[in-house]
């Protein structure tokens, strides 16, 4: 582990200093794109204004023999389209670091166009010794191409081992935006026993206890709930963000909804979309509520300095209900300022 006064020290001579806090940028949703695929790559242009991130995705969904076709078709999207220009963010999920394309993908990614790309999500990660990795490749990378803005790093949870040290990943370098949970692979890992991309399972149940020949009722639990408590906790004490991950089963909208919106109550930031139909369910889920929003404002402009304690609407407000209208306030003003309509509908001042 980094001594405390080294730990925001660049790791190699001329890449940028990290930074000390996270930009604060609203990410309710990581759309991922296929930029191996010319006809989906084509509309990019008109999609990135509609979407908080564009990530190019060049890791598992890509075909061995379209690796080269996909970080090419990556450069050419950051090249072509001003993403800047809507405030969205470019990412790339690069391969995995036991794999054959992993150097190649950042060394000509970063030699590129590094100073557009502003995340690289990095596969299966197990420790901090993977971050460290990355974190070391691309100070060098960066200071050789004059890179002049920190490229953050977003680790997906995917592995029983990676689960097992989610601190440690957390906290490994300045460079950590964040982590995703990758349920389908975190499975296979497990040996858990579903096919299942994300989202729930039947048969995780509980059941009441028996009462005679009552019938018992029963209700299906959440695979994730564990993991995803896990990894918010971990992100929050080190100050970065945590997301869902994907949520395979696009013909079941509602299922998806539900799933996000867990999620976001227990704090995730944002969730991945894969699929057009997803980008309107994390815009409605990972954006408050108008009247949470309204009575969060209320408990704020009641307690201006966050001391002390107010009645409102018979129900007693102090310091730590302040910290929790202070979280709903704050992101309704990130969401405000790129949502016109919900920016009418919330009426901040």
């Amino acid at each position: 582990m980094k001594l405390p006064r080294r730990f925001f020290q660049p790791l190699a001579a001329g890449a940028p200093e990290p930074f000390r806090e996270l930009p604060v940028k609203l990410e309710r949703m990581i759309h991922f794109v296929p930029p191996h695929n010319e006809k989906v790559r084509a509309k990019v242009g008109d999609l990135a204004a509609t979407v908080d991130v564009v990530l190019g995705n060049l890791e598992d969904a890509v075909p061995a023999d379209q690796k080269e076709a996909a970080r090419k078709g990556f450069i050419a999207m950051g090249k072509e389209i001003d993403f800047a220009r809507t405030g969205t963010g470019l990412w790339t999920r690069i391969n995995a670091l036991n794999s054959p394309w992993i150097l190649d993908d950042l060394f000509e990614i970063v030699a590129e166009i590094g100073s557009k790309l502003d995340v690289v999500m990095v596969p299966k990660v197990e420790g901090p010794w993977d971050i460290h990795y990355i974190d070391q490749l691309l100070s060098q990378l960066e200071a050789r191409h004059k890179v002049e803005k920190p490229i953050l790093v977003h680790a997906i949870l995917e592995t029983a081992e990676g689960v097992a040290n989610v601190d440690a990943i957390a906290s490994a370098s300045p460079r950590m935006h964040g982590m995703s949970l990758g349920p389908a692979d975190l499975a296979a890992s497990r040996g858990m026993k579903t096919t299942r991309v994300g989202g729930g399972h039947p048969e995780y149940r509980v059941i009441s206890d028996a009462k005679g020949e009552e019938a018992r009722a029963s209700a299906q639990q959440d695979l994730w709930h564990y993991t995803i408590a896990r990894m918010v906790d971990a992100c929050a004490a080190n100050g970065i963000k945590a997301f869902y991950g994907p949520f395979g089963d696009f013909s079941d909208s509602a299922a998806c909804e539900v799933q996000f919106r867990n999620a976001f109550l227990m704090g995730c930031a944002g969730a991945w979309t894969l699929h057009p139909s997803q980008v309107a369910i994390a815009k409605r889920v990972f954006a408050p509520d108008p009247d949470e929003v309204n009575f969060a404002a209320r408990i704020v402009a009641a307690m201006p300095d966050g001391t002390g304690a107010v009645m409102l609407d018979g129900k007693m407000q102090d310091d730590a209900t302040w910290k929790q209208a202070k979280v709903i306030v704050d992101l309704a003003r990130l969401v405000a300022d790129k949502d016109p309509e919900l920016a009418k509908v919330y009426k901040l001042p």
